[in-house]
């Protein structure tokens, strides 16, 4: 039997590293998730091939939507599965998803499943993926699993996109407005510091700072840039870091305006994958699993893990998620409990998605009418300051001539 290098996740966020004997990667799997461990990747030793959950991987998502509904309109049009993934990777323009689709098509000519091939690339095709495929074919759904894949990728793929481009607008204003006040500070200021130490004048505080500052960057560019450097390096590696992306995320939460847009996102992320999972036949504490591996925010990920044993035991998702009113909006748990009690869970978790992914929408709509008077504060703080900060020693030069 192969000997595996393998990691895992506790359900307290611990990680777990180790080396073990185990049949196959699926047994070792299993054997983990016996013991209240979930595996997060896992190789061969001896080999440099790694089995890693990814969300997105290498390949773009709106290429995988698209493989996605043109695979599902060739196996409701009767074309085979290999035929089809043949079609595909000719169609295909990125060379890593290419490789991968004529790879699985020579899978499953050798008799191999869809599910597996897939699985043998889970840095483009995410746990989520191949498991619905799996469910998929054991009840012979596999075109109605394939529609609800595309959905639930073009769904999560808007909802980024909008959240993202929220946050372009006043990232573009500040970063000009840091650009025009570096050209001022290296261009205008020490012109002015000449002419200031020309006429003796005493410069205020405020003024001294500015020139300063403004001198620094003139005369030491190369230790102004190497500071700017290390200060990035030193913030990418803190929000890498597991203290660092824990106080991140907490902050985000809690944050006015950005803390309910969080809340909204992270609840349509659970309704639409948990949804996408449950009406594909994947059980409740497999589906759990999965969803935790999807969750980018720390205390979300955590809620989902928590989650898992106390439903195994018996104990519906409902209330189990009612310990997290802080992280979920109240409506999502009460019509959650309704869809356990009706049995229709996955549609209500459905329509859940939706209702918070077009809340969301909205928030990133009026999220510009919020942000802009708040960068107006900032712009007119800075050019506030920077104006008197010079217009005081011009002040006092002109009593001076009186």
């Amino acid at each position: 039997m192969p000997n595996y290098i393998y990691k895992a996740k506790t359900k307290e966020g611990k990680d777990i590293k180790g080396e073990v004997i185990s049949v196959n990667k699926t047994d070792l799997a299993k054997s983990l998730h016996s013991n209240g461990m979930i595996l997060i990747s896992v190789k061969e030793k001896g080999t440099k091939k790694d089995f890693e959950i990814n969300l997105f991987g290498t390949v773009p998502i709106l290429e995988k939507i698209v493989f996605t509904r043109n695979l599902q309109v060739m196996i409701s049009a009767g074309l085979s599965l290999s035929r089809s993934m043949t079609t595909l990777a000719a169609q295909t323009k990125n060379p890593t998803f290419k490789k991968s689709l004529i790879d699985i098509g020579e899978k499953i000519k050798k008799g191999d499943s869809f599910s597996n091939s897939l699985a043998k690339y889970p840095k483009i095709f995410p746990e989520i993926y191949y498991n619905m495929i799996k469910v998929a074919e054991e009840s012979g759904t596999l075109e109605n699993v394939l529609g609800t894949l595309a959905t639930q990728m073009e769904k999560r793929h808007e909802l980024s996109s909008k959240i993202k481009g929220a946050m372009l607008y006043p990232i573009i204003i500040l970063t000009a407005m840091s650009g025009i006040g570096v050209l001022m500070l290296v261009m205008v200021i020490p012109k002015l510091k000449e002419t200031f130490d020309e006429l003796g004048v005493e410069l205020p505080l405020a003024t001294r700072i500015v020139v300063g500052f403004g001198d620094f960057l003139y005369s030491k560019w190369y230790f102004a840039l190497a500071i700017f450097a290390v200060l990035v390096f030193l913030i990418i590696t803190f929000v890498k870091s597991k203290k660092g992306k824990r106080i991140l995320d907490f902050v985000f939460i809690r944050v006015p305006i950005i803390g309910q847009i969080v809340q909204k996102t992270n609840a349509a992320y659970t309704a639409r994958t948990l949804g996408s999972l449950l009406e594909s036949g994947v059980p409740i504490v497999r589906s759990l699993e999965i969803v935790s591996g999807t969750l980018t925010n720390v205390y979300y990920k955590e809620a989902m893990l928590n989650s898992i044993d106390k439903v195994r035991k018996g104990n519906n998702f409902s209330e189990v998620l009612k310990e997290y009113k802080h992280l979920y909006p109240l409506m999502m748990l009460q019509m959650l409990e309704v869809g356990e009690e009706t049995g229709k869970t996955s549609e209500i978790l459905d329509k859940l998605a939706t209702f918070f992914e077009n809340s969301v929408s909205e928030s990133t709509k009026n999220m510009s009418s919020i942000i802009e008077p708040i960068l107006m504060l900032i712009i007119g703080a800075f050019v506030g300051f920077f104006a008197i900060s010079m217009i005081q020693p011009m002040y006092s030069i002109t009593n001076t001539i009186k």
